[in-house]
This record gives structure tokens, C-alpha cells and sequence, in this order.
């Protein structure tokens, strides 16, 4: 076979491995806009617990995110959903809103 066959195959099935990872961090990124942008919709109308309820579904999805494919802006998403999951429970609505707009502003910036 010649060489550049054994390299274009090699590269195809480097594609191959890595695009997957790809699909599932951009799944995850999804749902973690979705689930924070819920959260927000929750804390506007005062529901701080559950505003924690769906921050912290929105923290597992964008920590699998950024397992799968690094970003500062998810980095600095999961910053701010910590922080929105801390006031919600705290019954502070008003401020865990805040920091899931924060997140939410991130996360956009990754796509």
C-alpha cells in the first residue's frame, strides 16, 4: 500500500473517533442552555428552589461539556451555575438569577 493511503486512512479513523466526542459536547451544551435558561424563567417569577433544581441539572450537563471539549466559557458557566445553585437554595432568587444570566451568557459564547 502506498504511504499516502496509510495516512489518509489513519486520518479518517482519527476523524472517526473524535467526532463523536464532538456530537455529545455539543448535546451536552444544549441541554445545558436549555436548563439554565428554565432556571432563569424560574427565578424571575421568584421559584428559587426550583431555579436550583434545573441550575443543577444544567452544572452536570456543562461539566460534561467541558470534559468533553475544554472552553474558558464553560469554565466560567460552571463559575456562575455554582454560584446560581448557592443563592437559589438560599431562597435568594433574585441574586441566583443573576448568576444563571451569567452562565447562560457564557454558554451562548461557546457555540
Amino acid at each position: 500500500m502506498s504511504r499516502r493511503f496509510i495516512i489518509a486512512m489513519l486520518g479518517l479513523g482519527l476523524a472517526l473517533i473524535l467526532m463523536p466526542q464532538v456530537s455529545l459536547a455539543e448535546d451536552h451544551l444544549s441541554q445545558a442552555i436549555e436548563h439554565t435558561s428554565q432556571a432563569i424563567n424560574f427565578g424571575k417569577q421568584g421559584k428559587a428552589d426550583v431555579l436550583a433544581t434545573h441550575a443543577e441539572a444544567a452544572l452536570t450537563h456543562a461539566e460534561a461539556c467541558e470534559a468533553a471539549k475544554a472552553n474558558p466559557h464553560t469554565a466560567e458557566a460552571i463559575k456562575h451555575l455554582k454560584e446560581a445553585i448557592e443563592q437559589g437554595k438560599q431562597g435568594h432568587a433574585d441574586e441566583a438569577t443573576t448568576h444563571a444570566e451569567a452562565a447562560l451568557n457564557h454558554l451562548q459564547q461557546v457555540m
